[in-house]
């Protein structure tokens, strides 16, 4: 598939703009997006008029996360091909994370699970007032694909986001340190367009400099050593097999992928003990 049809570069005076397009499905992320906003990072890399890299997200969301369609029809079993999987997966978010150049994640809507940690991966995060940002994989025992959100809000409350799967609003995640400014909706591109600029203006081999140094000094505080963890760990999550997880397939084989997040979502509407009643289904395309 022509990276076009599912990322659109948008060239702009402090550099370029990557839209993740499909919008249809939340720009849930497909292996072609994965691919094709990985080759688009490395060209504006190598791009020298590129001096700062927005990503953003068509339509009405950032990205609820890694497309669960295409994990339905692949059939992923056993801990070593989830594995496999998974750490492409993170590679590739850890592009985004090794770019020497400023990468400004953009998000509304909802910026979910591996949506989520795409925009951790970016060195700033700027949201729209109303996002929904959070990793509600656990609901249906999967977990986190790239585990930076400790290294980024510590442990606490990082153990509440990523043991019930709950969702915060934009004000929250600005509390708690996960992004960096909450702006209007309506300001949301010109607010980045803004701080881009801004951050252009110095220069390329100070910020590429600068920003190794702080990745590196994250990295020796122990970044990568928890995320191998997290992959090994959660190979061994995905495909666990629980009563939950057989449910879950035996619902999507059944019923659809919808019909699935909303008996999810159900669940941990309803109280304990209590009979659980309908729900509106959730994003339908979100896999860590």
């Amino acid at each position: 598939m022509a990276d076009g049809t599912v990322l659109r570069p948008v060239r702009t005076g402090w550099g370029v703009r990557l839209v993740l397009d499909r919008p249809d499905k939340l720009n849930a992320l497909s292996h072609d997006l994965v691919e094709a906003l990985d080759r688009a990072i490395g060209a504006a890399v190598a791009d020298p008029e590129v001096r700062v890299i927005v990503i953003e997200g068509a339509g009405r969301a950032f990205s609820a996360g890694y497309d669960l369609n295409e994990e339905v029809d692949e059939v992923i079993e056993g801990p070593l091909a989830w594995r496999d999987l998974l750490e492409r997966d993170i590679a590739a978010t850890l592009r985004v994370w090794d770019c020497p150049k400023p990468v400004i994640a953009q998000v509304h809507g909802y910026c979910l699970a591996g949506g989520l940690e795409l925009a951790m991966a970016c060195d700033l995060i700027v949201a729209a007032e109303g996002t929904k940002l959070g990793e509600p994989e656990i609901r249906y025992g999967s977990a986190p694909v790239t585990l930076l959100m400790p290294a980024l809000i510590g442990q606490k409350k990082t153990r509440e986001l990523l043991l019930t799967g709950d969702l915060i609003d934009a004000a929250e995640a600005e509390r708690i340190g996960l992004v960096n400014r909450v702006v209007p909706a309506s300001r949301l591109a010109a607010e980045v367009d803004e701080l881009a600029d801004r951050i252009a203006r110095t220069p390329p081999e100070v910020l590429r400099l600068t920003k190794l140094m702080l990745n590196r000094a994250m990295e020796a505080a122990g970044l990568r050593e928890a995320i191998a963890a997290g992959l090994d760990l959660g190979a061994i999550i995905n495909s666990a097999d629980t009563p939950e997880q057989r449910e879950w397939d035996e619902i999507v084989r059944r019923d659809g992928l919808k019909a699935a997040l909303a008996w999810r979502d159900r669940r941990y509407d309803a109280n304990r003990g209590e009979p659980i009643g309908d729900g509106e289904p959730r994003p339908a395309d979100e896999r860590p």
